[in-house]
C-alpha cells in the first residue's frame, strides 16, 4: 500500500531536518531526501514545487517550532537559572546521543550562502529571534531590565551553538560544560544583583 501525499511530504520534511542537522544545506540535496525518506521522486515538485530551497525552508521551519517548544517548556521553571540550565543540557544529551554528528539545523543554514535562496537566511534569522525573545521573557519575569534581557537572551543562543560547534569537531562535551558553567554562574550573579530581583518584572 502507497503512503497518503501528506505522508510523503511530512517525511520529507523531517528528513531534510534530520540532514541538516547532520550533513548540512549544501549536502541536503533532493536526491539525498528521497533516499533518506523513502518519498517518490514524483512527489517532490507536488508538494514542493518551488523545490529544494522551499523543501529546507520548510525543515528550517519545523526544527525551528520543535526547539522553541523545547524552550518554552524549559522556560516553565520557577527558578531561570535552572531553565538555562536545563537547555544546555538538551543541546549536550543531543549530542552525545548522536555521537556528535547532529548540531543544529538552524545553523546549518545561516552559515552558508545561498545566494540562490536568500529566503533561507531570513528563515534562520527568524528562527534565532524567536529563541532570543523566549529567554529574554524569562529574563525579564525575573527582574531584569527589557534591554538586558534581550541582551542576555542573544548571549545565551550564541554560546550555545558556538559550543555545539567545538564539540562536534572535538567530539567532546567540554565545551558545552564548560559554557553552561560560566553562563549558570554569571546568571546567579545577575539576577541576585539585579534592581528589581524579586519584584517581579520591570519595562
Amino acid at each position: 500500500m502507497s503512503p497518503r501525499k501528506s505522508d510523503s511530504r511530512d517525511r520529507m520534511i523531517l528528513s531534510a531536518a534530520a540532514l541538516l542537522r547532520e550533513y548540512g544545506a549544501s549536502a541536503t540535496s533532493v536526491d539525498r531526501v528521497l533516499a533518506h525518506s523513502g518519498a517518490p521522486r514524483g512527489s517532490v515538485y507536488h508538494h514542493f514545487p518551488g523545490g529544494r530551497a522551499q523543501l529546507i525552508d520548510e525543515a528550517v521551519a519545523l526544527a525551528g517550532d520543535f526547539i522553541t517548544g523545547l524552550i518554552d517548556a524549559a522556560m516553565q521553571a520557577d527558578d531561570p537559572v535552572q531553565a538555562v540550565d536545563a537547555f544546555f543540557a538538551l543541546w549536550r544529551d543531543r549530542l552525545v546521543e548522536s555521537g556528535f554528528r547532529a548540531g543544529c539545523p538552524i545553523v546549518a543554514v545561516a552559515v552558508e550562502t545561498n545566494d540562490d535562496a536568500p529566503q533561507l537566511a531570513r528563515a534562520a534569522a527568524a528562527v534565532f529571534a524567536r529563541w532570543q525573545e523566549a529567554l529574554a521573557a524569562l529574563f525579564l519575569r525575573h527582574g531584569l531590565t527589557e534591554e538586558r534581557s534581550r541582551r542576555l537572551g542573544a548571549f545565551i543562543i550564541a554560546a550555545v551553538e558556538g559550543a555545539v560547534i567545538m564539540c562536534r569537531a572535538e567530539q567532546s562535551t567540554a565545551p558545552i560544560e564548560a559554557a553552561a558553567t560560566e553562563i549558570h554562574d554569571l546568571l546567579l550573579h545577575t539576577l541576585r544583583d539585579s534592581p528589581g530581583a524579586g519584584s517581579g518584572p520591570r519595562s
